[in-house]
């Protein structure tokens, strides 16, 4: 049977035999290392002030270093536009989310859009709402005139080229634009943030996701419904645009960035009446009255 001494470490003994033996000998105590008060403080602070969440800077180092990461195929392959539509449909529905019940104080493009810019969503967004504001304009004339003998309803297929045209330009045009200012504003200030121009189309693109139900109810043949209606979305589209575009012009010249956001809500706004105006509230017609000929050659014009 082992005794008490037998379970004792040699390990110990020996080291306290050594110490006895020189006093003076170095020891080495391994322990956890302190982390001083200050670092400590340091670590508890927030890694980012709200000012880098806004402007999205904070992940634009690790974007690069990804994207230097990924092989760029030419831009004449097949495989250099799928990277555009490289999206599942939860990313679809969260961004159609975050623009439709914006956060204030937050970043579009940081939340959503810079990990994975897209035009998948952008794309079919604004088709949608082409053949949306079309068929529900030619609905509200049909029911706006429903019940007048004078009245045949002729559909007027003219109004998705209009639509198409109007939306797809306003989609990539303003962007467009927006973009190359911001360009030449960021070599003249350094502070000033410049996104990219899928980024901005993006935000574009999906900023017009509101407007799509609210064309279908703008087919009510009330005038206050449809405009009220027009301006809860205009509020809810703008405030996504100006979240987003503030926090990089803000650095600027006072009223160079308050023109350039006025611009752009002014812009938005123009789509919105110009639509709701075309499509929907435009002028009635005064339809010829029907001739009905008579018994005795004369004809009789009958007033509706």
């Amino acid at each position: 049977m082992a005794t008490v001494d037998d379970l004792k470490f040699q390990e110990f003994d020996d080291a306290a035999n050594l110490l006895a033996a020189n006093p003076d000998a170095t020891t080495i105590s391994i322990d956890e290392p302190e982390i001083p008060k200050n670092q400590h403080s340091r670590l508890q602070e927030p890694r980012r002030e709200e000012d880098d969440e806004l402007l999205g800077t904070d992940d634009s180092d690790k974007t690069e270093l990804l994207a230097g990461q990924k092989k760029s195929a030419p831009f004449w392959t097949f495989d250099y536009y799928q990277t555009f539509f490289d999206v599942d449909t939860y990313q679809v529905l969260d961004r159609i989310k975050g623009s439709v019940f914006p956060v204030p104080g937050k970043n579009f493009v940081r939340l959503y859009i810079r990990s994975n810019p897209d035009l998948y969503g952008p794309f079919w967004i604004c088709a949608t709402l082409v053949f949306t504001i079309a068929v529900s304009g030619n609905l509200s004339n049909f029911f706006i005139h429903l019940g007048k003998p004078t009245y045949h309803y002729v559909p007027q297929f003219r109004k998705v080229s209009i639509a198409a045209t109007a939306i797809y330009a306003y989609a990539w045009l303003v962007p467009l634009a927006l973009w190359g200012f911001l360009m030449w504003r960021n070599s003249k200030v350094m502070n000033i943030v410049s996104y990219s121009f899928l980024e901005i189309v993006c935000v574009y693109g999906y900023s017009l996701f509101v407007y799509i139900p609210t064309a279908i109810l703008w087919i009510i043949p009330q005038k206050v419904v449809r405009w009220v209606l027009m301006v809860f979305s205009l509020c809810l589209s703008g405030s996504v645009l100006v979240m987003t575009f503030w926090p990089a012009v803000r650095d600027d010249n006072r009223r160079i960035a308050l023109a350039t956001v006025g611009t752009v809500v002014l812009l938005h706004a123009l789509l919105a009446v110009g639509c709701l105006a075309y499509f929907f509230d435009a002028p009635e017609l005064d339809f010829p009255a029907p001739i009905i000929p008579a018994h005795n050659g004369t004809t009789v014009i009958t007033k509706s």
